[in-house]
């Protein structure tokens, strides 16, 4: 005899797994309101505890008693954060240290990664990016398109391998998404690089919704390029600056369109033609945004000790539980579970379907379970290991059950 599942069994289930859960410790290095089931990580990750004080430090004594002295001295040392924070954030990404630089914005590093890519490979002519891809991955490769010369082909990721023996040949690039932003799916990025890698083209990757969320071995899976914002798992705060991974092989002869004067190999000899930098320093561009910098290295210590496999496992039993809840409470009020169900295939979000998403996600904030929308059906809920529970699961489920 099947037992029925209802509200308060889940809620109890929850508590258990909540009870065992080896990251709780966790949830306080992060300063969440009061009341509030914040599922929205996957666009704006919470506030690290530790970031109100350092960023206090990084105003009245970094900057108001070092001034221009803590661009170099002191324990500030601010001209090297973009390597050192690189390596902090490299490390999340199963990268080497000096393979990943941090700053300027996630649109910017998309530009400049993709064009040095494509000119690792200048007699073939097509680069294929995902037919879902993030609006400004899209426009990106168009304008990197236009400017080189290049065809661009929209290819969703499952006929990725398909279209690289179709015209592997004339591939130079191939851009996706690790985990699509819409549906949560995560994708096989050591399989598709292999198999781009066949064809004799590189490999870019759009980590925005891995990096922080999955266990990642961009070095041991050989990928060539990947980029990725710091403001959603790795909570770097509202505008935080992007990250650029480029494998050690390709530093000698990458070669991108904005050289700014970071990245010249003497930055302040102020001569007048570009020499790139040794190693991942000719990644830099502009000057370093110190102070959304020194955010993002404080909350990067939420990190410290964590071990990713565990962080992954943690975020699939949170998805799973919440699919569960789902398929408990909603069943009949007009919802699709979006994201797969497999837990190999997926991020740490779950999509759901429904045809008044626009209305129930705000409808569900006034009651204090923050998720977000993509219109005009779509309900995004971002699960982050670090603070979420199983209990933050079926509240949302709750509410939604509530409000349909």
């Amino acid at each position: 005899m099947t037992t029925a599942v209802t509200a308060d069994s889940l809620v109890s289930r929850a508590a258990d797994l909540d009870a065992a859960d080896p990251l709780r410790h966790c949830r306080e290095r992060f300063l969440l309101p009061e009341g509030t089931t914040y599922l929205d990580g996957n666009s704006l990750g919470a506030l690290p505890a530790a970031v109100p004080d350092a960023m206090r430090d990084a105003v009245h004594r970094q900057w108001g008693t070092g001034l221009i002295g803590s661009w170099f001295g002191g324990d500030a040392e601010w001209w090297g954060l973009p390597e050192r924070l690189g390596d902090r954030v490299g490390a999340l990404l199963g990268a080497a240290p000096g393979q990943t630089v941090v700053g300027d914005s996630t649109s910017v590093q998309i530009f400049n990664t993709l064009t040095a890519a494509a000119r690792l490979r200048p007699n073939r002519r097509l680069l294929l990016t995902d037919a879902g891809h993030f609006p400004t991955d899209a426009y990106l490769a168009d304008s990197v398109g236009e400017m080189l010369g290049l065809e661009v082909r929209r290819v969703p990721a499952a006929q990725l391998r398909e279209a690289l023996e179709a015209d592997g040949d004339r591939t130079a690039v191939v851009a996706f998404p690790a985990v699509d932003f819409a549906t949560g799916e995560r994708w096989d990025m050591p399989g598709l690089t292999a198999a781009a890698h066949a064809a004799g083209a590189l490999v870019v990757w759009d980590l925005c919704h891995a990096a922080g969320a999955l266990e990642l071995q961009l070095d041991a899976w050989d990928v060539d390029f990947a980029v990725g914002c710091t403001y959603k798992y790795l909570s770097g705060g509202p505008g935080a600056p992007a990250f650029a991974y480029a494998a050690r092989a390709h530093h000698a002869m990458m070669r991108q369109p904005l050289t700014g004067w970071t990245g010249h190999a003497d930055p302040f000899a102020m001569r007048g033609t570009y020499e790139g930098a040794a190693g991942i320093g000719r990644a830099r561009i502009g000057t370093p945004t110190v102070l959304s910098m020194l955010a993002l290295e404080a909350a990067i210590g939420a990190f410290d000790g964590v071990d990713l496999a565990t962080l992954r496992a943690q975020s699939l039993s949170l998805t799973g539980f919440f699919i569960e809840c789902c398929d408990a409470l909603l069943g009949g009020r007009g919802f699709e579970i979006v994201t797969p169900r497999e837990p190999e295939r997926r991020g740490s979000q779950v999509t759901l379907r429904h045809p008044d998403a626009v209305k129930l996600v705000p409808a569900a904030a006034e009651r204090g379970v923050v998720g977000d929308k993509r219109e005009p059906d779509l309900l995004r809920y971002g699960f982050n290991a670090l603070y979420n529970t199983h209990a933050d699961a079926v509240r949302a489920a709750t509410t939604l059950a509530e409000l349909t």
